[in-house]
């Protein structure tokens, strides 16, 4: 096991990322810049298309990473029938669920349900599909949605918070299922589908637009919430949820929903909006 992966089982996890959270939220203006600037030119952000390019206008260094892009620079597919793109990023793997198990990558994968954290709710999943999508720390931090979907529940998943950075997924046994995580369950026209906001090491912060900040507090066990009764509708293409620092997203599709085109492969750079395959043909 390489040294820069060892470590990561030896480094306080929790206590790292909750200095991060509070350093990420510090209004005093030399530091915000200082971290907006290095990261800007680190990872070549494209101030362009963001909605406030003036890094001098964020009041603090999360609030840039959480930034709003300009009208237009994600355009939707406007046809109903495509399944969308829920984040910029790149594909870490996509492709079919087999027997309930998700591939992590070459010799790692996890079952669908140790990374919803039930039985149940991971059934409808057992032949399905899956996109795994990273977002590095250039990428725009917001999700999106897929599909037309009503929010059915969530669970906040306790774990451990290692990086998700591709050297770690290649490295690190059912990594996605050992983070912790906040998944989102959903109804569609046609089925469930499942989001599921995967936290990462320094960078383990959730928000939703339901619920606000959601991680942290960190859990100790599994903690779910229903929304049945509360018809919390969001659209194809509207923004459900963001990253307060960078880390992965993971839709689930169940075997008889929607579909991701075949041609989809891992490292391939993706963008919010963009079509990732098609929605359930309507019954005749």
């Amino acid at each position: 096991m390489a040294p820069s992966i060892l470590l990561q089982y030896l480094l306080p996890h929790r206590l790292l990322s909750r200095i991060v959270f509070k350093a990420t939220r510090w209004t005093w203006k030399p530091w915000k810049n200082l971290l907006i600037r290095q990261i800007t030119q680190r990872f070549k952000v494209n101030l362009d298309e963001a909605a406030e390019p003036n890094v001098d206008a964020y009041v603090h260094f999360n609030a840039f990473f959480t930034r709003a892009l300009k009208a237009g620079a994600r355009p939707i597919d406007t046809d109903p029938a495509t399944l969308l793109c829920p984040a910029d990023g790149h594909i870490s793997q996509s492709g079919p669920i087999r027997a309930g198990r998700i591939f992590q990558a070459k010799g790692q994968d996890f079952t669908a349900a140790e990374l919803l954290g039930d039985d149940a709710t991971a059934l409808p999943y057992a032949e399905g599909q899956f996109i795994t999508v990273y977002l590095s720390p250039r990428d725009y931090h917001r999700v999106h949605m897929p599909l037309d979907g009503s929010l059915i529940s969530t669970a906040h998943i306790p774990g451990r918070i290692f990086s998700v950075a591709p050297k770690a997924v290649e490295s690190i046994p059912r990594l996605f299922a050992r983070n912790e995580r906040l998944v989102c369950h959903f109804q569609g026209e046609h089925g469930p589908f499942a989001m599921v906001l995967v936290g990462a090491m320094l960078v383990s912060s959730v928000s939703t637009v339901w619920a606000d900040l959601e991680i942290p507090p960190y859990a100790s066990k599994i903690r779910t919430k229903s929304y049945g009764d509360r018809d919390i509708r969001l659209k194809r293409g509207e923004e459900m949820g963001r990253f307060n620092m960078g880390s992965t997203v993971i839709l689930l599709l169940p075997a008889d929903g929607s579909t991701l085109d075949s041609g989809l492969l891992a490292e391939q750079a993706v963008r919010v909006g963009q079509t990732i395959g098609r929605a359930r043909p309507a019954e005749s």
